[in-house]
């Protein structure tokens, strides 16, 4: 099915004549403020400072005065000290960590095999404290307690439909075989 062009000359030099009466006056627009929103832009440019915060400077540990060298001794070798943990989680366990490296997730192994074990451990076997408030509903909760259910069947029949009535007489279509 062909599409139906309704344009005769008429409506051709109307549609060009339109799109130069907008191009003129888009000209015209940029001449007469063209020079005011560019000063706006600067301005605003130029009041919009950002934030600059203070440098922090590393704390050089204050070291005791030196000894006198009355009597020479052995050059102590330096061992770094670890810096106290500030991680709000306990750390991972070997076995668990060594989970990582051993295959790829793809295959269910690697990443995808520790954060699977990783689920599986007590949040507060993970962390330290509760992380947010959502932590304190659960936290140091236990294990999960199935209580099954010892009735027989009519017992659960009975206390499924209602007491005031409106069932007042089983039909027994409605009972569960």
């Amino acid at each position: 099915m062909s599409r139906q062009l309704n344009m005769d000359t008429l409506r051709q030099n109307f549609w060009k004549e339109e799109f130069l009466r907008e191009k003129w006056l888009r000209c015209e627009w940029q001449r007469k403020y063209g020079s005011v929103v560019k000063a706006r832009q600067k301005a605003k440019a130029a009041a919009h400072v950002p934030l600059k915060l203070p440098t922090l400077q590393p704390q050089t540990p204050v070291l005791p005065p030196p000894a006198p060298k009355a009597a020479p001794s052995k050059p102590l070798s330096p061992v770094p000290e670890e810096a106290p943990c500030q991680s709000e989680m306990y750390p991972v366990p070997p076995d668990t960590r060594a989970l990582l490296y051993e295959g790829i997730s793809h295959d269910h192994q690697g990443r995808f095999c520790y954060l699977n074990t990783r689920k599986l451990d007590l949040p507060e076997k993970r962390y330290l404290f509760p992380i947010t408030t959502n932590f304190k509903y659960g936290w140091q909760l236990g294990p999960a307690v199935k209580h099954e259910l010892v009735s027989c069947k009519m017992c659960r029949i009975e206390s499924f439909f209602r007491k005031n009535g409106a069932f007042a007489l089983l039909d027994p279509r409605d009972l569960a075989l």
